[in-house]
């Protein structure tokens, strides 16, 4: 923690030069990331916490870091002895960082942030906020100025995501596109997200841990597209297929020339929500900008049905590992050698033997006991848990293949259940099955369906801090937009392709956690005289512990749907198991009786 502090006393330092009496550190990069390459890892360098989420504000005598409740025990335990306090976010009493801020400076102070780590949409909103306190906000980059050891950006090469996997060229992405832009009037589309980049070009890589994506940027005009990358990350083949769909080729830092360039008057499309401010600001004066959704974020959520046959296959090849993983784990956790971090290597190797494997989507969360309360527990050597025949275990894993990416969770039993850990696993799965069973009209949000998941809970007075339903991407990241289910307003419309979770849980500090997820896929149903229905389609394919459930808890519908998707698992996997693995599945996807 000694290490901490200095960085701090260093980057203090640096903000006295710089004439600012706070300064702000997030999470991410200049592409607006969940994950991160370690270039950009500052936060996590000047406080020591490594949740996925999170921003750290200092001024020259305090520090915070705000984080959601995913994080809050993570971030007590890595945050303790640094010299920063834990700032829950969504508590009544946590201040925003902003308001925090304003409380700690005084009218004719300066704030200093990086811009290129800053939305515009971020940049505009803290700007007005601080404005009215008489702050001001100054774009420097302190932590380039300490941080002195810090990693290389990546230089390895991509590769071409082909259309077996894609279902359409890049060429016919980008027709797409430019019809999209004429119809919003603009020339010109500046494109930072990383996986909007990838998915447009059909170009995948390892630049980043779990998602397979590539560091560049992109302009698409009418005429012209532009892949801004590293020339070190292009290859022969690479460069002939970009060729090959028209696209052209320029240095990853030659996108600030490129948009200084653009036509003024015939528009630019951006959003807001992750074009970073400093690209913002190398716009020309008097440049006509829209400000919108980026229409590449709503196409790639719309699965095709060459992806989606894509995505059934991984699921397959998933189910596989999956079995074998835990018929491993039942025959050796009475051995008392089992620990998170030993279960969690198991696992990858499971997975890795199947075709097409490319790593995980996630870190794994592998949490036995009382790790399993903390949402995102990622086991280390000091808190790595032996597991014992006895307790529950929550592991939330996923895959990347050429086919897709996957996320699942279980909650299984080692030992005899408690009456109340079956109670609470029950009331879970029943969250789980209405939202998997549910019918709604076209139109309806994600939030109009999250009371589905909660309210068994709620009616207990239960609750869970995390959402419940977040998009998936198609060998892409594990985290992916616009849509949604959770109780947070989103205007996104649940439609037709859409690719998602559906993972409620439950959580008891100190005790246990319990979370049941599947994906699931938005499919049509029946058209009534009230209009077109649509309802989920479940794609995971195991089994859930049928030892923790209370069946006196669930209705004859819920049991019907538990054996019909058991029945699935079964008759899907079968085929592609020996015949004790078979033996051990059909055990797992016993009928439950009425």
């Amino acid at each position: 923690m000694s290490e901490i502090k200095e960085r701090v006393a260093l980057l203090r330092e640096a903000m006295k030069v710089a004439g600012v009496s706070a300064y702000i550190v997030p999470g991410t990069d200049p592409h607006a990331s969940e994950y991160i390459a370690g270039y950009w890892k500052e936060r996590q360098w000047i406080s020591g916490f490594t949740g996925s989420a999170g921003t750290a504000a200092l001024t020259l005598d305090k520090a915070g870091l705000w984080t959601d409740s995913r994080y809050f025990l993570q971030g007590a335990a890595e945050l303790e002895g640094t010299g920063y306090e834990l700032m829950k976010m969504g508590l009544p009493e946590t201040p925003d960082m902003l308001s925090w801020i304003c409380s700690e400076l005084k009218s004719g102070d300066k704030v200093g942030v990086n811009a290129q780590m800053f939305s515009v949409n971020a940049f505009a909103g803290m700007k007005a906020e601080f404005a009215q306190f008489g702050i001001e906000v100054l774009s420097v980059d302190l932590p380039a100025q300490v941080w002195t050891d810090r990693p290389a950006l990546p230089k390895d090469p991509f590769f071409v995501f082909g259309t077996q996997y894609t279902g359409k060229s890049a060429t016919e992405k980008l027709t797409e596109l430019r019809a999209e832009l004429k119809k919003l009037r603009v020339g010109t589309f500046i494109l930072s997200a990383l996986d909007d980049i990838a998915w447009l070009f059909n170009i995948r890589g390892k630049d980043v841990s779990y998602n397979p994506v590539v560091i560049s940027y992109a302009l698409v005009e009418q005429e012209r597209a532009t892949l801004f990358l590293d020339s070190d990350k292009l290859t022969d083949e690479t460069k002939a297929y970009l060729a090959s769909e028209h696209i052209t080729i320029a240095g990853y830092n030659d996108i600030y020339k490129a948009i200084a360039a653009v036509d003024v008057a015939a528009g630019v499309l951006i959003d807001g929500t992750k074009l970073n401010q400093s690209l913002y600001e190398a716009l020309p004066a008097g440049c006509v900008v829209r400000n919108t959704m980026s229409p590449v974020f709503k196409m790639k959520s719309l699965k095709n049905e060459v992806e989606m046959a894509g995505v059934r296959r991984a699921m397959i090849k998933d189910g596989v590992a999956l079995t074998r993983f835990f018929m491993w784990l039942e025959e050796h956790v009475k051995s008392g050698k089992l620990t998170e971090m030993s279960v969690d290597k198991k696992l990858y190797e499971f997975r890795s033997s199947q075709e097409g494997f490319m790593g995980e989507s996630f870190g794994t969360i592998a949490g036995y006991a009382a790790h399993g309360a903390i949402v995102h527990y990622g086991a280390s050597p000091d808190t790595d848990a032996t597991l014992k025949p006895e307790g529950i275990f929550l592991l939330d894993s996923g895959g990347q293949y050429l086919d897709g990416t996957t996320d699942i969770t279980r909650t299984v039993a080692l030992g005899a259940p408690t009456i109340q850990q079956k109670i609470d696993f029950t009331l879970v799965l029943k969250g789980h099955i209405a939202l998997a069973t549910a019918q709604f009209p076209v139109g309806t949000r994600g939030s109009q369906l999250d009371i589905l998941a909660r309210k068994a809970m709620w009616d207990r007075g239960l609750n869970y801090g995390h959402g419940t339903g977040h998009g998936v991407g198609h060998f892409l990241n594990v985290h992916e937009g616009p849509q949604n289910i959770r109780m947070d307003e989103n205007p996104v419309t649940l439609q037709p392709g859409m690719f998602m979770s559906n993972e409620p849980g439950l959580y008891r500090e100190g005790q246990y956690g319990i979370r049941t997820e599947n994906l699931i896929y938005v499919v049509q149903a029946d058209k009534t005289s009230f209009g077109q229905f649509l309802k989920f389609e479940t794609i995971t394919l195991f089994p859930i512990d049928q030892l923790l459930v209370d069946d006196e808890l669930l209705t004859e519908a819920e049991i019907d749907w538990l054996n019909a998707y058991h029945k699935k698992v079964y008759d899907t996997l079968s085929p592609h198991l020996d015949g004790d693995e078979r033996e051990w599945l059909l055990r797992k996807c016993s009928f439950l009786k009425k």
